[in-house]
């Protein structure tokens, strides 16, 4: 069991070139963050995380947002390669946001004011873990992602268009698709210098 699940682990990597092309239900994604957000751990069960997945036209909406609102901040000259980016992220099947409600967070604080200070810590840690989580799914699923971070540029568009909680932080983006290509080698650190063993 455990090596399947560390088979799992090697497997998710950051995959840029994507495709509209299924790999699945779109119920099966359904299922996998409703997986996500069950089983994930969060500290004192906080249960902070918000998900939104954008299929079709909402999915292709996100980066056409997500290309205006950069049009505006980079220099012209400089733009075609953004733009390039932006649409290999649109070329994908769907994406994946991840929030941290933050109503959640101040509740904790206050019901836990000794650890105040180390709720908005925990909740990145928590909303990092439902970010591996989804990823090795999606991958398991036949899907490429990669991990964006395009906030806060985006966040007021997107809490508009989708009539989102303001209460609700975005901290990341996961675009995915059918992979189009394979991922390039990865270099690694000594295990030597990474890892300590005392018996």
């Amino acid at each position: 069991m455990a090596k399947a699940f560390l088979e799992a682990v090697k497997s998710r990597r950051s995959i840029y070139g994507i495709s509209k092309e299924q790999a699945g239900s779109d119920s099966e994604l359904k299922k996998i963050l409703e997986e996500a957000l069950l089983h994930t751990p969060s500290a004192f069960n906080s249960q902070s995380a918000r998900l939104v997945l954008l299929l079709g036209e909402q999915h292709d909406k996100l980066w056409e947002i997500t290309t205006e609102t950069l049009r505006a901040i980079v220099p012209a000259d400089q733009f075609a390669s953004t733009e390039e980016k932006m649409g290999a992220f649109q070329a994908g099947y769907g994406t994946v946001l991840f929030f941290e409600d933050q109503s959640v967070i101040q509740s904790m604080q206050q019901q836990y004011a000794s650890y105040q200070e180390r709720f908005p810590v925990w909740s990145e840690q928590s909303s990092g873990m439902h970010q591996y989580v989804v990823w090795t799914a999606l991958r398991l699923q036949g899907y490429g992602a990669s991990l964006q971070h395009y906030n806060p540029l985006i966040d007021e568009h997107v809490a508009a268009e989708w009539d989102l909680p303001e209460t609700w932080k975005l901290i990341a983006q996961m675009p995915f698709g059918k992979p189009t290509v394979e991922p390039g080698d990865k270099s690694y650190q000594s295990l030597e210098s990474r890892l300590r063993v005392f018996d």
